[in-house]
């Protein structure tokens, strides 16, 4: 049903553009596995040259602006609304959007020019800047971001969106120039915020076995993972710990871990479950750190620390927060180490020494493996003197 309301959106927009006296091109956005189909009448537009002026740009924008766009912008926003798309995934719809008309290979400087150009048509508060000969698209957004370069304006900031695709290279000594594009009604600020992943087509998911000894015993289970998601995240940025530690499965990995989860706890204590699955976190993961595994900072979201072979101690804190969260919903603090992340849980008989936070005690839940079996209850030795940070307090009585 959906294919087909996509299909019949994108034939109407042909008949709108078909008209217009330009190159018409069947093209194909794969948006994660949804293949969006569309006759679109190309913008009459040239490539853009280094060295980049604010001139070019315009210039640009002038040609785009004269182009049929706004039913193009307007397909992309229904198709966002009919799927329920976060902000960052709707960019992502924007970014292989732009791909499919101006491949970023061919020029790099059109294809961020689209980009900017579909952001502020959908309403965003967006900018350019052209910083050392590089074009930079920046998006205004209220959340705090750490591994991005921002800037201020009037108080509010803007992010950098394309910092990766140049290598994060220093911008300290470099001098900005904002080109000047006035859009007064694109004013909506971005949400890292996910709470929603895109389901995939099933023959998209791939099945991986995991096992880990429950003491004695050998658990296995063989969870459906979707391996788009490493693309949907691939250049998330580090966001704070509330928005990094609610963002959920997809719903067919939650439909295959899950329930299999409560089956083998179903018969267990609160302060039991609880410990199976910190084990389960802690020992059906390879252990890497993220310098190691990705050359800097990487939070993983819980189905990439399933789908990715290692993982580290913030991705395990995450998956095991959420897990917990989703089948026994128990107040929780986030506690930040020097380098290390961990959990502890409000259990309603403490267990070990408790950590007290606001007049409650809560239990310490390591889900990294450690040197050696830490059970519930028991901090890591060389963190016993060490002072922590709550970064995060989830309690399900607060909205």
């Amino acid at each position: 049903m959906i294919q087909k309301f996509v299909t019949i959106f994108f034939l109407l927009f042909a008949l709108v553009t078909v008209s217009v006296a330009q190159q018409n091109k069947l093209l194909h956005v794969d948006f994660y596995g949804d293949s969006l189909t569309f006759y679109l009448s190309l913008p009459d537009t040239s490539n853009l040259h280094e060295p980049i002026t604010e001139g070019e740009i315009k210039a640009q924008v002038n040609f785009l602006e004269k182009w049929n766009h706004q039913f193009m912008v307007d397909s992309m926003l229904s198709y966002r609304n009919t799927h329920q798309l976060d902000d960052w995934l709707y960019y992502q719809l924007v970014r292989k959007t732009s791909q499919v008309i101006f491949a970023k290979e061919k020029n790099y400087l059109r294809y961020t020019t689209l980009k900017w150009f579909f952001l502020v048509h959908s309403g965003y508060d967006a900018t350019l800047k052209i910083v050392d000969n590089k074009l930079l698209l920046y998006v205004q957004s209220d959340e705090p971001i750490f591994n991005l370069p921002y800037y201020m304006k009037k108080n509010k900031q803007y992010v950098c969106f394309n910092y990766h695709d140049y290598g994060f290279f220093d911008l300290k000594e470099n001098i900005y120039q904002e080109i000047d594009l006035n859009y007064v009604n694109s004013k909506k600020p971005f949400s890292y915020k996910v709470a929603k992943i895109p389901e995939g087509k099933d023959n998209l998911y791939i099945e991986k076995a995991l096992e880990f000894n429950y003491y004695e015993s050998v658990t296995q289970f063989k969870i459906k993972l979707n391996p788009n998601i490493q693309q949907m995240f691939a250049n998330y940025p580090v966001v704070d710990y509330a928005t990094y530690f609610n963002i959920p499965l997809s719903r067919k990995t939650y439909q295959t871990l899950i329930p299999e989860l409560k089956k083998n706890i179903a018969k267990m204590s609160v302060k039991n479950g609880v410990d199976f699955l910190m084990r389960f976190t802690r020992y059906a993961f390879l252990f890497e750190a993220d310098t190691e595994n990705f050359g800097r900072e990487k939070r993983l979201t819980p189905e990439q620390t399933i789908l990715y072979k290692y993982s580290d101690c913030e991705d395990r804190a995450a998956l095991f927060f959420y897990l917990v969260k989703e089948i026994y919903n128990l107040p929780m603090i986030v506690l930040s180490y020097p380098n290390h992340i961990s959990i502890a849980i409000k259990l309603k008989k403490p267990v070990g020494k408790p950590i007290i936070y606001n007049g409650e005690k809560y239990t310490e839940a390591e889900p990294t493996p450690q040197m050696e079996d830490l059970p519930l209850g028991k901090m890591i030795p060389s963190l016993r003197k060490t002072n922590f940070q709550v970064v995060y307090v989830y309690n399900p009585s607060q909205p």
